[in-house]
């Protein structure tokens, strides 16, 4: 396979960039005093903008550039930002994203718009805001005071330049804010045998002869802070040296330029601890140059970047390997050569090792998709005039990659009906006593193999009579049909279905909970909704850990065997005589429970006779338990899934296919809608008791 084009490359950085940006933005909006956050976003700005000129993006670098010198009195907090300014710098935002992802397709007039808004939010009130220009710096300094600038000694981190950072155009800005006479130090930069080239080896000392202050010093290098090493010394009063451009000075070979002389500073380019140093000019510390080894060590934990593509294909033979893995366990159980009874559980240690780590490597924290739907819930809020909180935990908890993806477009979904339909306006939500400011809450969490993502709201609940209403409107329910609540909050799933009274941009079409129950139950996953009038409604999702690999219950009902995804398994208990008499009432006593099960022989249409002793399997999904009776429980079984074909698609209670040790296969059974009918049979049964 092809290496990876670097132009690809930065981009994929850069969106990085953009989710630190956006989330400092919005962050920013919350807590406008906040100096960590201005900071954060002005070095994911200053990195977009010298990457984008390093990868030839020009526009992206000089828009950017304009960007931050607009939002450079917020950075100096001479102006707090207000949410409209933090929208117009999303928007601006937005734009530089055009820039990198479709560059001919933007707009330059837009772009110079989003421009002209910022400057004109940060020009308001200029007159009120305290100015200090740079060219006034000399009136910082306490007067009688004769220090006429100062002395600075700068080491980079060795890695600065891998992170597009350029240390030319730092002392460039540094040189901007007076006369200033730069020394390369050489000492640290090895033999070229020895020499990474991506590494900078170069100090400097520098002697800037202008009377500013500190913080003036601090704002050139403010991006660089984490990567250098920065001593700081007043320097007494000394004829600065004639004006020269920075890279004059750097030069070997004397340009039309170097004719005008400049009066040479003796600095050492190394400081001694035995050399006489003038008192005029304090002596910088030494500094030793660390190891090569101990470098290594300060970078930290390396990365690379691999294609999810390859992630892929590599979890595709990991299935592969287990599947040959259960027929060599199979095939050495059933003979009695003590030896190969050894090497295939080495065999089966090492696949389940090697099966763990390549699941783990596709684990993707959750928060990296959470962080997508704060601007989300920002613009909403705006656009609906509905101010709206939005709250996130479990960022930590982790997924498969691929089911990070898919799950992207169903919680959009979801968050936008909570806002939409489940947040009150403020007069309504005045009206019934409530907060002005609407919650939106979105968690997730690890339960055994699965994990729950809830999308909660503290709005009005869901409306149950105008959802019947609605229903037999369409003629989905007859007339006066007895459903369960449950059961009518179901038809917000049917394609087409709305209770919106008007078709707007959001909502009132039709088209999103059916896609989001489809999207959820193709990831082997379920999907609870429950509500409380005028309190809010929580949908909850429960997903598999991956789509990939699953542990499985074998069992053997007639002469087939089936699947259970171990995840939903309780506990297994014996068919007793008396539940095998009561075969119109479906329940079992399970410790004083009455649990609903179903007869998979029945279900099945299985020949033959049953066994004698009959297993039943309590399977769960959220609150609602059901039995599964079967005629033998084989034991565990590691699955490899196979998608069924699109023959299959209507054979509902089945969520796919996998291959035993024998080479045959095996159904792997869908816990969700094996719940679902037995939770119809047991209304119907309650229907029928009551007519």
């Amino acid at each position: 396979m092809s290496a990876m084009d670097p132009t690809e490359v930065f981009r994929q950085e850069a969106s990085e960039l953009f989710e630190v940006l956006e989330g400092a933005l919005l962050d920013l909006g919350q807590r406008p005093d906040d100096r960590e956050l201005v900071d954060s976003a002005f070095r994911a700005l200053h990195t977009i903008k010298g990457s984008g000129a390093m990868f030839g993006f020009d526009k992206v670098a000089s828009f950017t550039h304009e960007f931050e010198t607009a939002f450079d009195r917020v950075r100096k907090g001479e102006i707090k930002p207000t949410q409209e300014l933090i929208s117009v710098a999303l928007a601006a935002k937005d734009y530089i994203r055009a820039l990198i992802e479709d560059p001919q397709s933007t707009d330059d007039i837009i772009g110079e718009a989003i421009l002209d808004d910022l400057k004109r939010f940060v020009s308001a009130d200029r007159s009120d805001a305290p100015v200090v220009e740079i060219a006034e710096a000399a009136s910082l300094a306490p007067a009688g005071s004769k220090q006429a600038g100062w002395h600075l000694y700068l080491e980079f981190e060795s890695h600065i330049l891998r992170n597009g950072s350029n240390p030319l155009d730092l002392l460039e800005d540094l040189c901007k804010l007076g006369p200033c006479f730069v020394v390369p130090v050489t000492d640290g930069v090895p033999f070229l045998d020895e020499m990474e080239p991506e590494d900078c080896y170069l100090k400097w000392d520098v002697k800037l002869h202008a009377a500013c202050d500190k913080d003036a010093i601090d704002d050139v290098f403010m991006f660089v802070q984490d990567e250098l090493k920065l001593t700081l010394s007043p320097l007494e009063h000394v004829e600065p040296p004639a004006p020269a451009p920075l890279f004059q000075l750097l030069d070997e070979e004397p340009g039309p330029m170097a004719e005008t002389p400049v009066p040479p500073v003796e600095l050492p380019a190394a400081p001694v601890a035995d050399q006489p140093v003038a008192k005029s000019e304090p002596k910088s510390e030494p500094r030793p140059e660390p190891k090569p080894e101990a470098k290594r060590e300060e970078r930290g934990i390396a990365t690379v970047r691999v294609q999810a593509e390859r992630l892929d294909e590599l979890m595709d033979r990991v299935g592969e390997l287990v599947i040959a893995q259960a027929r060599l366990t199979q095939l050495a159980a059933s003979g009695s050569d003590l030896s190969i009874k050894m090497i295939a559980e080495e065999i089966e240690r090492l696949a389940s090792s090697l099966r763990d780590t390549t699941i783990g490597a596709r684990m993707v924290p959750i928060g990296s998709l959470f962080g997508r739907f704060r601007r989300l819930v920002h613009d909403l809020s705006r656009d609906l005039s509905k101010p709206v909180e939005f709250v996130t935990t479990g960022e930590d908890t982790e997924l498969d990659k691929t089911m990070i993806e898919c799950l992207a477009d169903p919680l959009v979904h979801l968050i936008r009906n909570a806002i939409d339909h489940g947040i009150e306006d403020t007069a309504t939500r005045a009206a019934n006593g409530k907060a002005e400011q609407g919650r939106i809450e979105l968690a997730a969490v690890h339960s055994g193999a699965q994990v729950l993502v809830t999308v909660k709201d503290n709005g009005g609940g869901l409306n149950t009579a105008r959802i019947r209403a609605k229903a037999e409107e369409q003629g989905l329910i007859a007339a006066g049909a007895v459903l369960t609540d449950h059961e009518i909050h179901q038809f917000l799933f049917h394609p087409g279905f709305s209770t919106a009274q008007t078709i707007s941009a959001l909502s009132g079409r039709g088209v999103g909970m059916d896609v989001v129950k489809r999207t959820i139950e193709n990831m082997r996953g379920t999907i609870d909704l429950s509500t409380r009038p005028g309190q809010g409604t929580t949908v909850t999702l429960r997903l598999p850990l991956t789509l990939a690999i699953i542990e499985g219950l074998l069992i053997r009902v007639g002469e087939g065997r089936y699947i259970i995804p171990l995840s939903a398994v309780e506990e297994c208990v014996e068919l007793t005589a008396e539940d095998e008499r009561s075969r119109g009432r479906n329940f079992l006593n399970v410790r004083g429970n009455l649990v609903p099960f179903l007869r998979l022989r029945e279900i099945m249409s299985s020949s033959g006779s049953p066994d004698k002793h009959q297993k039943t399997i309590i399977i769960s999904t959220g609150e609602s338990r059901v039995g599964l009776v079967a005629d033998q429980i084989i034991g565990n079984h590691q699955t490899v899934i196979k998608s069924l074909s699109k023959l299959h698609s209507d054979v509902t209670i089945f969520s796919g296919a996998t291959i035993l040790g024998d080479g045959t296969a095996a159904l792997i059974l869908d816990v969700a809608q094996l719940v679902s009918l037995a939770q119809s049979k047991v209304e119907k049964q309650h229907i029928n008791e009551a007519a």
